[in-house]
């Protein structure tokens, strides 16, 4: 566990909420900077030799790539656009570098006026592994709560007490259950998320409990089985209609069902693997 220091424990620390999102990307800047000066963007966008100039990459063209992958402009260099990049930016472009980092892991000293290492050999694997580590970091001072995932998106930080749902392992050989609930996860957590997406991650979830709805009424009482099916089936969650019952804090509301049915179809599976 990190080490709260003096004024966070206190309370008096004008940052206790977290970073803006300049001072954060500030802190990306240097960071990146770090990784470019150490070599592990040398495979993806070459490096410069002081005796025989530029050395390509990869990518022969840096802001073709990023317009093609991305669809925007004026991200690249990084040094030249950082101090105008919105929030969407900054995420984009971490979830474009960790597509390209790579550990250097061996290569020849060029001694020439101090020109340092040219790797030849690399690990895409061990480089994002450093990269998502160093991200996050500076992700956990941003005021706003996000992680770069092991499979390169940006996604927000679970709500402080259900870190270990996402993490835990889904008690299921089933393809359908473990896809729907990972599309669901994902969906839900993912940057921008709009409150439609997260009413389609809810609509998932009553989908798995509605295929679990057998193990649901061995486990459940018949009353707490009904209420679960009559939230989903007249909140306007599964259906459209005039009948629905709409008039509530969306953002709340999708919040609350979400993890209720997320927490309930782990404790189903688990009793389910239990008795099998």
């Amino acid at each position: 566990m990190s080490h709260v220091f003096y004024s966070q424990r206190i309370g008096v620390n004008p940052n206790l909420n977290g970073l803006e999102l300049q001072d954060v990307v500030e802190l990306f800047v240097r960071v990146f900077n770090q990784f470019m000066s150490e070599g592990y963007f040398d495979e993806a966008f070459g490096f410069n030799c002081v005796d025989a100039g530029p050395i390509t990459g990869n990518i022969k063209d840096v802001e073709l790539d990023i317009l093609l992958s991305v669809r925007k402009k004026y991200l690249w260099p990084i040094e030249l656009y950082c101090k105008s990049y919105s929030e969407d930016d900054l995420l984009d472009i971490i979830e474009y570098l960790y597509q390209k980092v790579s550990k250097p892991i061996d290569g020849v000293m060029h001694s020439w006026g101090e020109c340092g290492m040219h790797w030849e050999k690399f690990s895409k694997e061990d480089g994002q592994i450093e990269f998502k580590e160093k991200i996050n970091t500076v992700l956990g001072h941003y005021r706003v709560k996000f992680e770069l995932t092991d499979s390169g998106e940006v996604l927000h930080i679970p709500e402080k007490g259900f870190e270990a749902i996402f993490s835990a392992e889904i008690p299921s050989q089933d393809k359908n259950i473990i896809n729907r609930i990972n599309a669901a996860t994902t969906s839900f957590r993912r940057h921008g998320a709009s409150i439609d997406n997260r009413r389609q991650a809810v609509r998932d979830l009553a989908d798995v409990l509605e295929y679990l709805r057998p193990q649901l009424q061995e486990h459940l009482t018949t009353k707490d089985e009904k209420d679960i099916f009559n939230i989903a089936n007249n909140f306007g969650i599964r259906h459209h209609n005039d009948r629905q019952k709409t008039d509530y804090d969306a953002a709340i509301w999708l919040s609350w069902m979400f993890y209720f049915y997320l927490s309930t179809i782990h404790m189903v599976l688990r009793k389910k693997s239990h008795t099998d």
